[in-house]
């Protein structure tokens, strides 16, 4: 096990995955409370555009991730209010914008090998900008997520009864939208753009099975998610198999033996 340090992706690659695993569900269990989980997908789509792009413009990769999820976000954001009663329209809008532009920008890529990283994660390809300012980005979403924890707490139950006390719910709802996308994007490079929304969920998923409160989820849903990103990268490196895809059966997986047991204690 400890020679697996011994490798420098391999600590980059851990200390990314350790950080994507605290922050993923920080963002999750709010998405999962506001009915909002495909926003992860639509935001994942966008992110895989940004990464295109970036290729393309030969600037780096995960920085047009950023920018483009951010557009992303704000764009669902926006649409959700003119479609009030059918908001679900934007996200797959969105998704589908992601998509299309994914698919014409690739065609300016000379070869795939960079872009496939991307879309299924990579242990051997993060450098050392991408680490800085995947750090950066985390610990930006970590402290935002702690200042406004007793507001994401109140807007995931009853928007209208915490606008009613006071909270700024529309803002509170782009700052989550925005963490959201920041997010997606750091993730990009180890679990994968096409995988991180599950690990906005299937943690959240796995937690609700046993926790009692809003505290507890979150707090279960985090040491679900390192678990399945430590085990993945593990796992990944010993089998050479592709670490987001790897992260992502495990949670799957875990997530079944958790429903399984959850119906047994009831």
């Amino acid at each position: 096990m400890l020679s697996i340090f011994s490798y420098d992706f391999m600590r980059r690659a851990f200390i990314v995955a350790v950080l994507i695993g605290l922050i993923s569900p920080c963002i999750g269990i709010s998405l999962v409370l506001k009915r909002l989980s495909a926003i992860g997908d639509a935001t994942s789509h966008s992110a895989l555009a940004g990464v295109a792009a970036g290729l393309m413009l030969g600037i780096n990769p995960v920085i047009g991730a950023v920018v483009f999820s951010i557009l992303a976000v704000v764009s669902i954001e926006t649409m959700r209010r003119v479609f009030k009663s059918y908001s679900e329209i934007a996200t797959v809008i969105v998704m589908s914008a992601g998509i299309g532009l994914t698919a014409v920008l690739s065609g300016f890529i000379s070869g795939s090998v960079n872009l496939n990283s991307f879309m299924f994660g990579s242990i051997v390809a993060i450098s050392d900008f991408e680490l800085y300012l995947t750090i950066g980005l985390g610990i930006a979403v970590i402290s935002v997520s702690m200042l406004l924890y007793k507001e994401l707490f109140f807007i995931a139950f009853d928007e209208e009864a915490a606008a009613l006390s006071g909270v700024p719910v529309k803002p509170i709802n782009m700052i989550l939208m925005l963490l959201t996308a920041v997010t997606v994007s750091v993730s990009a490079r180890v679990v994968g753009a096409l995988m991180i929304s599950s690990l906005l969920v299937i943690p959240v998923a796995c937690a609700m099975t046993m926790g009692k409160s809003y505290k507890k989820t979150m707090t279960a849903s985090v040491i679900f998610a390192e678990a399945f990103t430590v085990l993945g990268l593990v796992l990944s490196f010993y089998l050479n198999l592709r670490p987001g895809g790897t992260i992502v059966l495990i949670g799957v997986l875990t997530l079944i033996i958790c429903v399984f047991m959850g119906k047994n204690r009831n």
